[in-house]
């Protein structure tokens, strides 16, 4: 496990994480449609645990919104990354700790700590073995209050499936094993570039959640039904600014239907804790 960890802190240390939510009308998609479902289930005020939190993207939304938070994430340059960011964004106060570490061990924290717990954008993608998803979830479950909303985004199995067609065709010539190996296991090496993962189909991770006591409430396609379609939308939003605001419309009455949140890039789990022991 310490190589894979090595291997997937040197592809953060190396990859602009930052700037990959906002850089264009298409990666907005994501952080945009996980903000409008954040403000839909969160308390009014409260602390927040944004686990695996990077360089910050969510961290400093909540702190401007008046949340208390404390990022936690396990690769070191980018917790400096997110110090720096939240200084500059000028909600250094409104962020309590950032802490080294990772998602299967918060036992930093006392069980029933937080009003809200994040864990976006694939963290648990990049918890290989099976036990020790289980026991994130555990621990994600354990540090929030009761009746407190978990929210969970990773990356989908057949979105990767349908970006092998796309852009590696040639591949399933090559390396057939390698496409038939994620739709059977959702398990990725990491040899064609990415960070070694694993990949989820949408009702393994609602299974997962109900399993360590998490009331599932809803799921959600973080792209919708444009995932993939990066020319066309930022040509859209470019072109037609009026038109994407309407597609925007489109995509939140859309982004939860079942087809959909399978085959989104990213998508969203919004659960929550009971409000007592089940």
């Amino acid at each position: 496990m310490n190589r894979t960890a090595d291997r997937i802190r040197a592809y953060y240390r190396n990859f602009d994480e930052w700037h990959r939510l906002v850089q264009d009308p298409y990666h907005e998609l994501e952080i945009e449609t996980t903000l409008h479902f954040l403000r839909r289930y969160l308390p009014s005020k409260g602390t927040v645990l944004d686990a695996g939190g990077g360089p910050g993207r969510y961290t400093i939304e909540l702190a401007r919104a008046g949340f208390n938070v404390t990022l936690l994430d396990f690769t070191p340059e980018v917790l400096e990354q997110a110090r720096r960011n939240a200084r500059r964004a000028g909600v250094s106060d409104r962020v309590r700790e950032f802490v080294l570490g990772s998602i299967t061990d918060l036992s930093e924290f006392e069980s029933g700590s937080f009003d809200a717990v994040l864990c976006l954008g694939g963290p648990l993608n990049h918890i290989l073995r099976a036990r020790d998803r289980e026991g994130a979830l555990d621990e994600l479950g354990r540090v929030a209050k009761p009746y407190a909303p978990i929210f969970v985004s990773v990356i989908s199995r057949y979105a990767q499936l349908i970006d092998g067609l796309v852009r590696h065709p040639d591949g399933l010539r090559t390396d057939p094993a390698h496409h038939w190996r994620i739709l059977r296991t959702g398990n990725y090496d990491g040899h064609r570039g990415f960070a070694p993962s694993h990949f989820f189909a949408p009702e393994e991770l609602r299974s997962l959640l109900r399993k360590h006591r998490l009331k599932v409430i809803e799921s959600v396609g973080l792209e919708g039904l444009a995932a993939g379609h990066i020319r066309v939308v930022n040509r859209l939003a470019r072109v037609d600014p009026s038109a994407w605001r309407s597609w925007w419309s489109f995509h939140l009455a859309t982004c939860g239907d079942p087809a959909v949140v399978a085959t989104s890039q990213h998508f969203l789990v919004v659960s929550r804790k009971p409000s007592r022991p089940s």
